[in-house]
């Protein structure tokens, strides 16, 4: 007999892998400002769902990937990702509570956090203003929390992933 959690474990694999795959896609330049951070969400939605079996190191893990992906310094988003794995493991019986509007509240502050923190090591490369488009992929990013929301359970029901 095969073990569930392997089979578990391979959907946080291949959904971390199409959230990869659409941080990186581009469509357009246009687009791409407005890209919001595909894989912040998994991880938000997957701490919550499932936090005994995605948790903290996991989002660590998808962090390094993440920085080797997207050329950035090593660690920064594995930093992120662990803090936004943290908080949502840590409340994730309250938050699955909450309505799907209330959930986008958090993710708001999810996704404002991590632009604040990579604004602020690029900050100390170079000095940097924070310019208007810094509000599109985090605000693009809240609109997308119940199409992700709901295509991962559907993802969840379907498989029978408990």
């Amino acid at each position: 007999m095969s073990n569930p959690n392997s089979f578990t474990q391979l959907y946080f694999v291949l959904t971390l892998g199409v959230a990869m795959i659409l941080r990186v896609m581009s469509l357009s330049p246009m687009l791409d400002i407005i890209n919001p951070d595909w894989i912040l969400l998994v991880i938000v939605y997957w701490a919550i769902a499932l936090p005994e079996r995605f948790g903290v190191f996991t989002a660590c893990f998808a962090g390094l990937l993440t920085d080797v992906l997207t050329g950035r310094m090593l660690g920064q988003y594995a930093l992120i990702y662990s803090i936004v794995a943290y908080f949502s493991v840590k409340g994730h019986r309250r938050l699955r509570q909450f309505p799907l509007l209330q959930q986008s509240l958090f993710v708001f502050y999810f996704l404002l956090l991590s632009k604040i923190i990579v604004f602020g090591m690029e900050s100390m490369k170079a000095g940097n203003r924070l310019q208007f488009d810094f509000w599109y992929p985090i605000i693009s990013g809240v609109m997308a929390w119940p199409l992700v929301f709901w295509a991962l359970r559907h993802l969840r029901v379907v498989a029978r992933i408990a």
